[in-house]
């Protein structure tokens, strides 16, 4: 059905960035299960957008028809929405402002450890060019944000609110920093101009389908390449061998009563569109997308444990004599900063909104091993370090990499949905953290 505002009565015409991105592809999905159209606003030079949304809805599942109707149901726009205007002539910007009811903003660089100057460039400045096209919209179109639930950064309180938002004790990360500062301006540009902005702030998001050229990245696969570089650099200088490689311990910094917010991407995106209908109270409203279980910290360190012949010890100060072994690992930028983390996302508004949840998708063991891949690689302990497998699953987790589907080098893409189960199974699962 089209999108309705509630209030006019009228059809919404909705734009949306980041519209190929993990977030993104889902995002729109769910969005055309509800309006007419979209109007996507593609990073200019980054590909075929409506082709790379097509094959997105071919290998997950879509019905035959929303793939039919999609180069009708879709109009592409490229901009960069780090350049004022977002790259485009003023003219051409002005037209497109005045053609939306609706700009989800999904768009943003997610890399953790990227330069903080070319976070900002791409968070920052784009989500201001994106306010400027609210802003320069006839029809006074209504802005949802994309931020994330860790512009809590370093805070210690262990519960994070929905309308809490304070730098003063620095962030993990300098994304985090970028994606605060985002927030920061979307939050003033709406108390300066009186207009309401919604505001999502989602956890770990992570999908159950493997690894696949025609899926975009996530989080699982992050951590699979942090896994899959460490094993490649340790077997490259001749630290394990692969044939008969011996269990080491590795001192990481970490706590073991470190938790994660872990939330199936589709739940999430669900979540967001019912919340997007609502009509908008006050100037920002911030919404926690996140599950109602965390994941321990033991979980991931039990993966790991599991397909690398490591044992990972737990400690507060990174050790002062490390071993080969963890020089590398120190070398590789990713999720070990987050071994620390143990905020809870308090998520009443969301839940007020929505009600309680009867049932969302269970992210526990077998669902992180489906989408990590390794489920379907068949491997087991210290398998991963024999060559010809490592090779086989790094190049599945190469971006620049597009096989021969008839080699398949990679997982085949899973079209079935994870299983929802009732939301007191969910609490109650082995291993996680009911909130």
């Amino acid at each position: 059905m089209d999108a309705v505002d509630q209030e006019a009565g009228i059809l919404v015409e909705i734009a949306i960035t980041g519209a190929t991105g993990f977030l993104g592809v889902h995002l729109v999905r769910e969005l055309l299960e509800r309006n007419a159209s979209l109007t996507v606003l593609a990073h200019a030079g980054s590909g075929e957008a409506a082709g790379r949304l097509a094959r997105f809805l071919q290998v997950t599942g879509a019905s035959p028809r929303l793939i039919d109707e999609l180069p009708r149901r879709i109009s592409v726009v490229d901009v960069d929405v780090a350049e004022p205007f977002l790259g485009l002539a003023r003219a051409e910007f002005r037209r497109l402002a005045d053609g939306v009811d609706a700009i989800w903003h999904s768009a943003a660089q997610t890399k953790l450890a990227g330069d903080l100057t070319e976070l900002q460039h791409v968070n920052v400045d784009g989500t201001r060019n994106m306010l400027a096209l609210a802003a320069a919209g006839g029809r006074r179109p209504r802005f949802y944000h994309v931020s994330t639930a860790f512009v809590a950064g370093l805070r210690p309180d262990p519960v994070v609110y929905e309308d809490q938002l304070d730098a003063s004790r620095g962030f993990a990360s300098p994304y985090e920093q970028s994606k605060y500062e985002a927030e920061v301006a979307v939050q003033d540009w709406s108390a300066g101009s009186g207009r309401p902005v919604v505001v999502f702030r989602p956890s770990v998001l992570v999908s159950h389908r493997p690894p696949h050229p025609d899926l975009p990245s996530d989080t699982l696969e992050a951590v699979a390449r942090f896994m899959l570089t460490i094993a490649s650099m340790a077997m490259e200088g001749g630290l394990v061998d692969a044939e008969e490689p011996a269990v080491q311990t590795v001192r990481v910094v970490g706590d073991p009563r470190a938790r994660w917010n872990v939330m199936a991407v589709e739940d999430a995106v669900r979540d967001m569109v019912r919340l997007a209908e609502r009509p908008p109270a006050g100037t920002t409203t911030t919404y926690h997308i996140v599950s109602s279980r965390d994941l321990p910290v033991s979980m991931p360190i039990d993966l790991l444990e599991s397909f690398l012949p490591v044992r990972v010890e737990l400690v507060e100060q990174p050790p002062a004599d490390p071993t080969p072994l963890e020089r590398i690992i120190g070398m590789v930028p990713g999720f070990l900063m987050y071994l620390r983390h143990r905020h809870v996302f308090d998520d009443t508004r969301t839940r007020t909104a929505l009600g309680e949840r009867l049932d969302e998708t269970l992210v526990d063991r077998d669902y992180l091993l489906s989408g990590l891949g390794i489920a379907e690689m068949d491997l087991s302990p210290g398998d991963l370090l024999a060559a010809d497998l490592l090779t086989r699953a790094l190049a599945a987790y190469d971006p620049t990499a597009r096989p021969d589907p008839a080699a398949r080098t990679y997982p085949a893409a899973r079209t079935d949905p994870a299983p929802r189960v009732g939301s007191a199974q969910v609490e109650s699962a082995q291993g996680g953290s009911s909130r």
